[in-house]
């Protein structure tokens, strides 16, 4: 029986000859089903919790096609992407949506309240206020906490993998280590 995270995302990701009999990846299959971005390497992966994180919150639908299309052009890992955009479901908005609400509202509150408005001024400037209106489907204000949301999770999503990345490979370094003092005494 294998064991560890690694082998758990292996045994739930999509595989890629199923990703490659989907319809809507086969114009793209060529791309997203390179073998770069499949492997599982101390870059990749936590670039692929980051994605998953990312597009989880901050898109409400086409989670999976999203993730596998962005992973090709950040060099993500695109099972870990697929995988991590679970993490957004039913259960979970209910957390996510009132959070994402009263984040937006504190944020363009405090922005009121000062005389030049950077976050408004900046957003209709650029019109990013319409950009993630469209993008999440909810208001300003539940769109631009969705947006923080996102950006804060995939950051400590990013972080997180790779201090669990380098704890694995270092546990697996000691046992090598010490197989091989056992070996040789």
């Amino acid at each position: 029986m294998r064991r560890g995270a690694a082998a758990w995302l292996k045994a739930r990701a999509p595989d890629r000859d199923k990703l490659a009999q989907n319809r809507f990846l086969r114009p793209f299959a060529n791309r997203v089903l390179r073998s770069d971005l499949w492997r599982f390497n101390r870059r990749s992966v936590p670039r692929g919790v980051a994605l998953g994180l990312f597009v989880a919150i901050l898109i409400p639908f086409a989670h999976s096609f999203v993730a596998a299309l962005t992973a090709v052009f950040i060099r993500a890992n695109v099972p870990v992407a697929i995988v991590t955009t679970f993490s957004s479901n039913p259960i979970t908005w209910v957390i996510i949506y009132p959070a994402a609400y009263e984040i937006g509202r504190f944020l363009l509150h405090v922005d009121a309240m000062t005389g030049i408005q950077p976050i408004s001024g900046t957003m209709q400037t650029m019109q990013t206020d319409h950009l993630l209106q469209q993008l999440t489907g909810a208001g300003l204000d539940t769109a631009l906490g969705l947006f923080v949301l996102a950006s804060v999770m995939a950051t400590l999503g990013y972080f997180a993998s790779g201090m669990i990345w380098r704890a694995l490979v270092a546990r697996k370094r000691r046992a090598r280590l010490d197989a091989r003092g056992r070996a040789a005494a």
